[in-house]
């Protein structure tokens, strides 16, 4: 008989205090290695909607897809939802860990729609449980079962647009919870010789090596780049100081903006979702405690407040010189409104469309002497304090000032980007569509 194929989607097993989605599906690249399955796709690490209140660390979703001897189908899923259950934090309040098995070479486009809507916006359980049914896909769950939605999301989202890879290296379970141990230098090395193939290894303002994350999880490092080849010669290069226990190349779609979404009008703004709006300022941007600036803009519809936070770095410098009239593009998540502060848009990227001719009032020149003058009052014109020539019809003359500011796109600094916030070194390198995927030899280990 010919092979069957599955798609296997999972989300919501981790917690802020242990585990990782993305290590759940390593142990099962080596499991279902082991029994012969035939990977179709390196896995998928989908990352959703970065704004949803009750998201998991990173927000990411996995899927695996295979084929299979039909023999071992129900020995597939049982190891599946044994590996789920033995490495989710189901003690956490909030950890709701879901399991869905889609068997059918094509996803449907209904549930590649739901891939969309997850990553850009709100979807529910109940959408996702009707397309479960529609399809006849089997879905489990645990506990409130809320990762059964980003489990068909992965499924659902097939990459098949732009995309990029990272390799994700583990530690092992003696190390996890203690401070990361790698060579500074070797990472700099694998930055100097694998960049632009590969990104975000380190942020160039700070010298802060990024491919490290700070919690408890199991990850020792990741390193995301153009192509599996990329990433596999920058981890050969990384020389780590304690053990690896296993690694695996995802495809995934980190770097991407895959979240942004463009609104036609301000009033289309909605909490929680991930926007590209445009605006005209308001009103100069103003600094508040914490360093953070807001700005206001508006169109014919509404205003909205618009936040650069302080870690931004240059996007925050930049949004102080913004002027009233300046026309603007931003992108970013929108934080709902609360007592004391309206609907925002937190900035992770900013484009500047139009400058607004800034008009300054000067005291006029002397005639004689060519000094600044200075006021005699309110209406009884200017005198000069240097020579004493008096005219007391001369006014305040208008002046353009010139803008310390360009046109153009600024982004958030690399330490400050969001998984999917697309950065400068990926613009023109964006894959096209139904790019054809080979898994390269030995992609992952052990």
């Amino acid at each position: 008989m010919p092979p069957k194929t599955m798609h296997i989607g999972f989300d919501d097993t981790d917690s802020p205090h242990k585990g990782c989605t993305t290590y759940i599906a390593a142990l099962l690249v080596e499991k279902l290695h082991k029994k012969d399955c035939t990977f179709l796709d390196y896995p998928n690490l989908v990352r959703l909607n970065p704004n949803v209140p009750w998201k998991t660390r990173g927000n990411g979703a996995l899927c695996l897809r295979i084929n299979y001897d039909s023999s071992i189908e129900n020995e597939i899923k049982e190891t599946v939802i044994e590996t789920v259950e033995e490495n989710s934090d189901l003690t956490h309040n909030g950890t709701d860990p879901g399991i869905v098995f889609l068997k059918r070479p094509i996803v449907p486009k209904e549930i590649q729609t739901f891939a969309k809507h997850a990553i850009t916006g709100i979807v529910t359980m109940k959408k996702a449980l009707s397309l479960v049914r529609k399809f006849s896909i089997e879905a489990l769950g645990f506990k409130q079962a809320r990762g059964i939605i980003g489990g068909l999301a992965a499924i659902g989202e097939t990459l098949a647009e732009d995309h990029t890879y990272e390799l994700i290296a583990y530690r092992t379970q003696q190390n996890r919870g203690t401070p990361r141990r790698l060579n500074a230098e070797s990472v700099k090395k694998m930055n100097e010789e694998t960049s632009p193939e590969t990104f975000n290894n380190i942020d160039p303002e700070t010298g802060r090596i990024l491919i490290t994350p700070r919690g408890p999880d199991p990850i020792l490092y990741g390193i995301r780049g153009e192509t599996p080849e990329a990433v596999k010669k920058a981890h050969k290069i990384i020389e780590s100081l304690e053990p690896v226990e296993r690694w695996v190349i995802f495809r995934t779609n980190h770097g991407t903006d895959a979240h942004l979404k463009p609104v036609n009008t301000l009033k289309e703004v909605k909490p929680f979702n991930p926007v590209i709006a445009r605006g005209t300022i308001v009103a100069a941007p103003k600094t508040i405690p914490g360093s953070h600036v807001i700005f206001t803009i508006h169109d014919e519809t509404t205003k909205v407040d618009c936040a650069a936070y302080q870690p931004t770095g240059s996007l925050q410098k930049i949004s102080k010189k913004l002027w009233t009239g300046d026309y603007v593009e931003v992108y970013g998540g929108v934080r709902p409104p609360t007592p004391n502060h309206p609907l925002t848009i937190n900035l992770e990227k900013l484009r500047i469309i139009k400058l607004a001719p800034k008009i300054i009032q000067q005291n006029p020149l002397c005639p004689k002497c060519g000094k600044r003058m200075e006021s005699m009052g309110k209406a009884k014109g200017f005198r000069c304090k240097k020579c004493g020539f008096r005219d007391p019809k001369a006014k305040k003359e208008k002046m353009l000032q010139k803008r310390e500011l360009s046109l153009g796109l600024y982004i958030t600094e690399p330490r400050s980007q969001r998984h999917l916030t697309k950065p400068f070194i990926r613009y023109g390198r964006e894959k096209k569509h139904n790019v054809k995927i080979q898994l390269i030899a030995n992609w992952h280990s052990p």
